[in-house]
């Protein structure tokens, strides 16, 4: 007689809060500072030394998350996903510009 013993621990797949399997999977950064605001999008500018500048525009959705307070020329991190539309941010998180 073969005994088979399962263990009673299940796997259970961890992903971001807030973010579905498909957002999670897909999504890229881009940091810089706030260049536009409006209601819809935001449009974000980055500079990195030694290389060319670019620059961003994210359509903002009732489901995109925002950490701090946004505003024009902050800097910010967008977590976003590419779609046919646009780039549409996820996650937008302020960083603080004071030195501590």
């Amino acid at each position: 007689m073969l005994l088979l013993l399962l263990s009673p621990v299940a796997f259970v797949p961890v992903r971001a809060q807030g973010a579905s399997p498909s957002e999670q999977s897909h999504s890229e950064f881009f940091s810089g500072v706030v260049t536009t605001l409006a209601e819809d999008k935001i449009t974000v500018f980055k500079t990195v030394l030694g290389k060319s500048s670019e620059t961003r525009t994210f359509h903002i959705t009732p489901e995109t998350r925002v950490e701090g307070r946004l505003r024009v020329k902050v800097r910010v991190t967008v977590r976003y996903t590419r779609e046919d539309e646009g780039d549409r941010a996820l996650h937008i998180i302020v960083r603080s510009s004071q030195k501590k």
